[in-house]
């Protein structure tokens, strides 16, 4: 599995928009869809909320990527 820091630069980034961010998501629309189809785990469990808010020390997990999320 590959892991990778995001660094947050407010007090937290929405879901669609940390897949996008970090390269994993091609598109914010690419993005909706996989999160829809509960492809994305958030702290170990299946996460369906497209703008979920994902806050420092939290863990995504998607297609074989684990990205940390740093304050």
């Amino acid at each position: 599995m590959n892991q990778m820091d995001l660094t947050l630069r407010g007090e937290f980034i929405a879901l669609d928009a940390l897949l996008k961010a970090t390269g994993l998501a091609e598109s914010g629309g690419r993005a909706r869809a996989v999160i829809s189809e509960g492809q994305v785990l958030v702290d170990g469990q299946v996460e369906t909320r497209k703008t979920c808010k994902i806050r420092a020390g939290q863990k995504v997990v998607f297609d074989g990527h684990r990205v940390s999320v740093k304050a």
